[in-house]
């Protein structure tokens, strides 16, 4: 969450007209005519995007009875960012989403910053009643008048509740219930609840490190610990942590991973989300190692975090995450609309050369979305130099690819793929066996100039096996590559001229059998 100083005065103002409760009065944006909804240019079709006005973090994602909540950073009077509220959307599958109003409001004691929510279900908090808990949202106050005046505590942690399955919030009367100890950066509050020391623990980012706090009623905090000082990436100010549990596949062991946003200081260049993994205790976090590690090596995957409450008959980790950077974020050439989610993936552990890598794979419903067109099967072939693949009827600026590559006889130095239009603007996706990296080329993939820090070359260390699996979502601007199975991970956002209706592969220094691919349509989710 990153803050300026326009519209000061909004502060002052807001509670004038919306009071202390959420969402009264509130009406959502809609465009005025179905059959051109959300076909704008760049309009993502099967990504989460807001119908109208400025989105960045995603905050408060809880499942409630059958919904899969996402509220989000949202700011609806502009397309750029300004004094921050809760938008909000709801979804049955993860994958096709319900516009809400507003969840919360700015008000006298702050904009409306990052945050998450809980299930109470024991309604600890008082909130609700044994019979009927309450939906609990902890976020953090930016008071803007604190800020400019200097002062050490503009930021505070704060709840707002709702028993009505999430449809409007009430503030809690006594906010805030965490206030600063006089740290200017001092935000964006995880909650979980940690069954084995019976209390709710908190992870809140503080400068370059988080904090751990822990609470029997999600309002009297008690602090803990602190982690991070020297330890992973620190080439800015770190945000959106997150801490959970995961299974480490094909073992009893069970590990806990932490989550930190970093902005500035990612691989390569602005915004990204480190990991850590290690020990938790309920009061203190130990890592296994202290070196970096990535979620995701792309431009554009920031503020991602996990869904709490998820059943455990379900029993994955769901994530999703900011498709931006801050580097660009408030320039990118879309006008009614800024800002899309990432595809929600699957997080899992597992262990390789005796670290932990997060591996993350899009979630399973996503196949859903496959069937708008016959898809594309192609056999085994030999790739030399460049050939253009045979589309028929899929939508390549719509659609999923997937490419098995045999490498166990290749002398190519390097592969990978085209997409393309008929301007000849070019996005490269590939890997280069020689250096032993995979690459995202975005410079002539259509118009940058309205930030110098978009266009480039993106890279990630990768050591390929015999195979090699790429797995890839094409969203009008944006692509998602997993490779392997996730075990690596790129997201970056584009902006060509005209959509991408070419797609080649290529094979650069060498021959290389392509074994088997297969092309999808997908569906649109609005």
């Amino acid at each position: 969450m990153q803050t300026n100083y326009f519209k000061i005065l909004i502060i002052l103002l807001i509670p004038l007209f919306f009071g202390c409760s959420s969402n009264s009065g509130n009406k959502k944006e809609t465009n005025t005519s179905p059959a051109i909804y959300y076909t704008e240019q760049y309009r993502p079709q099967f990504h989460f995007t807001p119908e109208a006005n400025w989105m960045n973090d995603p905050n408060g994602m809880v499942y409630y009875e059958g919904e899969y909540h996402l509220f989000y950073q949202y700011y609806p009077d502009s397309t750029v960012w300004g004094p921050m509220h809760w938008g909000h959307a709801i979804s049955k599958d993860l994958v096709h989403w319900e516009h809400l109003p507003v969840a919360i409001y700015p008000d006298s004691l702050g904009w409306i910053f990052s945050g998450s929510a809980v299930a109470d279900l024991k309604n600890t908090s008082g909130l609700g009643t044994a019979e009927n808990p309450p939906l609990v949202a902890i976020y953090t106050y930016h008071n803007v008048m604190l800020e400019k005046s200097g002062s050490k505590t503009p930021q505070s942690q704060a709840l707002a509740f709702s028993t009505d399955k999430g449809r409007t919030w009430t503030k809690y009367a006594n906010n805030p219930v965490l206030e600063s100890p006089g740290i200017p950066d001092f935000r964006d509050p995880k909650v979980f609840w940690h069954n084995e020391t019976g209390k709710w623990v908190m992870i809140l980012a503080v400068q370059d490190r988080v904090h751990l706090y822990s609470s029997p009623n999600l309002i009297s905090w008690k602090f803990e610990s602190e982690f991070g000082k020297g330890i992973g990436a620190h080439g800015g100010v770190w945000e959106c942590p997150d801490l959970f549990p995961l299974k480490v596949e094909g073992s009893d062991v069970s590990k806990w991973v932490m989550l930190v946003n970093i902005n500035p200081g990612g691989p390569n260049g602005g915004s990204a989300n480190q990991y850590f993994t290690g020990e938790f205790d309920g009061k203190k976090f130990t890592p296994d190692e202290t070196n970096e590690k990535w979620v995701d090596w792309g431009r554009d995957n920031y503020a991602g975090v996990t869904w709490s409450n998820v059943p455990e008959t379900d029993g994955r980790r769901l994530f999703i995450g900011w498709m931006s950077n801050w580097q660009y974020a408030n320039v990118v050439p879309t006008t009614v609309w800024r800002s899309a989610t990432t595809i929600p993936r699957e997080l899992s552990l597992i262990n390789q050369d005796n670290s932990y890598l997060l591996v993350s794979k899009p979630v399973k419903e996503m196949e859903v979305l496959r069937g708008g067109t016959t898809p594309v099967y192609l056999s085994a072939q030999n790739i030399s130099g460049e050939k253009e693949m045979s589309l028929d009827s899929i939508t390549l600026s719509q659609s999923e690819l997937i490419f098995d590559f045999n490498l166990e006889n290749s002398s190519a130095d390097s592969l990978g793929i085209v997409l393309e239009n008929n301007l000849q603007e070019k996005l490269v996706i590939g890997y280069s066996a020689k250096q032993k990296q995979f690459f995202v080329d975005r410079r002539a993939a259509g118009p940058s100039t309205f930030s110098k820090e978009f266009a480039g070359i993106s890279k990630t260390p990768y050591t390929a096996g015999g195979h090699l699996q790429l797995r890839i979502f094409v969203d009008v601007a944006s692509t998602e590559l997993f490779v392997d199975g996730g075990k690596l991970v790129m997201t970056d956002i584009v902006f060509p001229s005209e959509n991408f209706t070419k797609l080649k592969v290529f094979s650069k220094g060498g021959d290389l059998l392509l074994g088997k691919a297969e092309f999808h349509s997908l569906k649109r989710i609005w």
